[in-house]
């Protein structure tokens, strides 16, 4: 490794090496990156004392920067969470390799036989902010996909991120795979990430992770091509045919299972025809699970809820804060929602099935729900092991990026001495 005072040269270094991995990592076999995937999680289980101790430096350095409870809650380890670190590891071991599955196939008029297959991106640069399972999650699903990564975690987790890529790299080391295959920037230095969102020549894609500055910057500077990962400003909208014990139930999962993940609920839309009865209840609920209620003029009867500024709308708390507004129609929360959402995750409660048609048809976010929390806005959740992010973007992938998401494709031409007339 280079100085690490001269970061263009650690950069570069870091992204000659990841080239190299990666080319090695196209053509390994289905069983060895299950073997590095297992090994990595029975490392990263067995070191849980390790990470643990430092993931308690990190806590003490968010602490001293005043970072918020909610901010806090991200950042933190315990045994618990380690475990579910090690149950995605396995889960994306487990799952079939998405590297030369065939996605279509056809004979031409010509005799031509043409496959299009899943091929790997080749280096992937992950740019995430607080939360060190990234490294776990970013780490397994580049390595299935076939892809080296490039890890640059934020500076609060620096100390988790270190000792749970010490794990991964010695899972690959025990499946003979190279351990450049996935790499952690070893620098809290800011100047590291503007480096990689200029290495053209050895990133293939750049997937930034957190909040709405991190994302913004890596939009307008990335000379790399990116899979944004925007802000959750995840909406429920209550509608007039809505069960109030099923809304109840998941208006609260919603927003106070974690208030800090991209998934929580940030934006109480209610139907005006049950405004007095399930809106009243859903919003004194809250209340009374510790949230701080934002609310229009229209719902400001109730005691206790604070009034809503126009900054409140379109706003990622990621705490026990949320949005409240009654309106008139669903026409009227399809409109708030297309104007103040980030096209993450927006959710109907209704028995009305030709409302959840429209909601459906009419709004774009990645992730559409139906009476269901959006806190299932999970790669995991939906069955991928992991996810990198929930790209908000409308090219390649989007939704949770999972082992899949991360791949190409190129097509394989058959022909028998076969000329073009």
């Amino acid at each position: 490794m280079k100085d690490l005072d001269n970061i263009p040269a650690v950069m570069a270094d870091i992204g000659a090496r990841a080239k190299a991995a990666a080319a090695v990592l196209a053509c390994a076999s289905a069983e060895r990156k299950h073997a590095a995937l297992i090994g990595a999680a029975e490392h990263v289980w067995a070191n849980r004392t390790a990470i643990i101790a430092a993931n308690d430096k990190d806590m003490a350095f968010g602490a001293d920067k005043g970072l918020s409870d909610a901010m806090m809650d991200r950042l933190r380890l315990d045994e618990d969470r380690i475990r579910g670190m090690v149950d995605g590891l396995r889960a994306v071991a487990e799952q079939a390799d998405p590297v030369g599955e065939v996605l279509a196939a056809w004979d031409q008029p010509s005799g031509l036989n043409i496959k299009r297959v899943r091929t790997p991106l080749g280096v992937v640069g992950v740019i995430y902010e607080s939360r060190p399972n990234v490294t776990a999650d970013a780490g397994a699903l580049c390595l299935k996909a076939g892809n080296a990564v490039i890890l640059r975690g934020g500076s609060e987790g620096f100390n988790s991120s270190q000792a749970i890529h010490a794990a991964l790299q010695a899972g690959l080391r025990d499946a003979n795979l190279p351990e450049d295959a996935i790499q952690l920037v070893p620098t809290r230095d800011r100047a590291a990430v503007s480096e990689m969102l200029t290495m053209t020549d050895t990133i293939d894609v750049i997937v930034p992770r957190g909040g709405k500055g991190l994302v913004g910057l890596v939009q307008r500077e990335a000379r790399v091509p990116v899979f944004a990962h925007l802000e959750g400003i995840v909406h429920i909208y209550v509608d007039k045919d809505a069960d109030p014990e099923k809304t109840l139930k998941v208006v609260l999962n919603a927003k106070t299972r974690r208030t800090g993940i991209c998934g929580a609920a940030e934006c109480l839309l209610i139907h005006a025809d049950v405004a007095s009865t399930i809106g009243q209840g859903v919003v004194r609920a809250l209340m009374d699970a510790g949230v701080r209620v934002h609310a229009d003029v229209a719902l400001q009867s109730i005691d206790g809820v604070l009034a809503a500024s126009d900054a409140d709308w379109g706003r990622e708390y990621l705490d026990m804060d949320i949005a409240a507004r009654i309106v008139p129609d669903i026409d009227a929360a399809i409109a708030h929602i297309r104007t103040y959402g980030s096209n993450h995750t927006d959710c109907i409660l209704t028995e009305d099935s030709d409302a959840v048609a429209k909601f459906f048809r009419e709004l774009d976010s990645a992730i559409l729900m139906h009476n269901a929390s959006t806190q299932f806005a999970d790669g995991g959740e939906f069955g991928m092991g992991a996810e990198i992010g929930i790209a908000t973007g409308k090219m390649h992938a989007r939704g949770p990026v999972g082992a899949a998401q991360l791949t190409s494709f190129k097509y394989l031409v058959t022909g028998d001495g076969t000329v073009r007339s």
